[in-house]
Order: structure tokens, then C-alpha cells, then sequence
């Protein structure tokens, strides 16, 4: 029962009816991702909302020069997708794949939009969502324009504390804008006193 994960995480915001759990569940499709799978690349169409259940996703874009830019760390009970490509059915302009074998839940964008009128309160979860995901880029953002490497580094800890003893440190520094051997060099630091 893998869609009973993703039942939970939805019944914290909003009631569902069993009738309405069963027609959710109907089009959920569970999917197994290996470590380093791509789930979205970079040109591809999203066609599904992601829901992690086990293991950890991560999004991201490669500039000019093939230096990766982490956006999102998806550990279990988060969601990822590359929100314009999905609202707008355009080109993903974000890379999504698995940090580590994972365990994840697709919905169909279309198969949701016909729930949305189905199940009056789905609607209100993903808005609820949504409202959540734009107050944490709008902190992220504010973070990386106002502190230091170290504090940013702190932050990310607060956020993502079951990920930070297992993702790979070059992963980490992308995440909050540093090289990895920047990063490195900062981590040996003594602690000020």
C-alpha cells in the first residue's frame, strides 16, 4: 500500500472521504527510481507531479560551463517537479534524478486536473502546497543574496537535517552556492568563539 504514504501527507492539510482516497489512489502509479536515474531531463515535458516515498530526489540545471545548480532536495514525503514545465506543458528547463535508489509516487498532470473537480479539497492541498513551496524559494533566494557561505550552510542543515550526513558534499556546496573544495576548506574551520 505505497499510495497510503502519500494519503497521510495530504490528510495533514486537508480531509479526504474514503470514496475520494480510493479515486486519488486510482491514479497514482508507483515507481522505482535507481541512483542517478533521470526522472526529468533538461528539453523533456513533465507529464507527472513526483512524490517521494522512499530514498531522495534532486532538481537541477547545468549552465554553460556543465556546473550542476541544485534548486531542491526531495528526501520521503516531499514532492518535486519542474513547476513551469508541468503548469505549462513546455520544455523542462530543470534535470530531475534520483540522489539514491528511490521509491516514488507520479499523478498524471491531466488525471489531476480532472480531480481538482472531482475531489473539491485535492485543490486546496496543492494550492496549500504551492503557497509552501514559494515561501521556501523566496527564503532560499533571500538566504543566498544575505548570508555568508557558512550561515547558508547552516540554513540547509535546519532544512534537509536527515540528508546532510548522507549526501555527497559536492552536492551540498551546489546546493548553497559554494565549490566543493570551498566548502571542504570551510567545514575544517575552527569554531569561533
Amino acid at each position: 500500500m505505497e499510495t497510503q504514504f502519500l494519503l497521510e501527507n495530504i490528510k495533514k492539510h486537508v480531509a479526504l472521504t474514503p470514496a475520494e482516497e480510493e479515486k486519488l489512489a486510482e491514479v497514482c502509479l508507483v515507481k522505482q527510481v535507481k541512483k542517478k536515474q533521470f526522472f526529468l531531463q533538461e528539453g523533456e515535458v513533465q507529464r507527472h507531479l513526483v512524490f517521494v516515498v522512499e530514498g531522495c530526489l534532486r532538481s537541477y540545471s547545468v549552465d554553460e560551463n556543465g556546473f550542476e545548480h541544485i534548486l531542491q532536495f526531495a528526501p520521503p514525503g516531499w514532492w518535486i517537479s519542474d513547476m513551469r514545465s508541468s503548469l505549462e506543458q513546455t520544455p523542462a528547463s530543470l534535470n530531475i534524478d534520483a540522489v539514491d535508489d528511490s521509491q516514488v509516487i507520479l499523478i498524471n498532470i491531466g488525471d489531476l486536473q480532472r480531480l481538482y473537480k472531482e475531489i473539491a479539497f485535492l485543490d486546496r492541498f496543492f494550492r496549500i502546497l504551492s503557497e509552501r513551496s514559494i515561501a521556501t524559494h523566496q527564503h532560499r533566494l533571500i538566504d543566498s543574496l544575505s548570508l555568508t557561505a557558512k550561515q547558508r550552510y547552516t540554513s540547509f542543515c535546519r532544512q534537509y537535517p536527515s540528508l546532510i550526513t548522507c549526501l555527497p558534499q559536492k552536492y551540498v556546496a551546489s546546493y548553497i552556492g559554494i565549490t566543493p573544495e570551498f566548502l571542504s576548506k570551510m567545514l575544517k574551520e575552527p569554531i569561533k568563539k
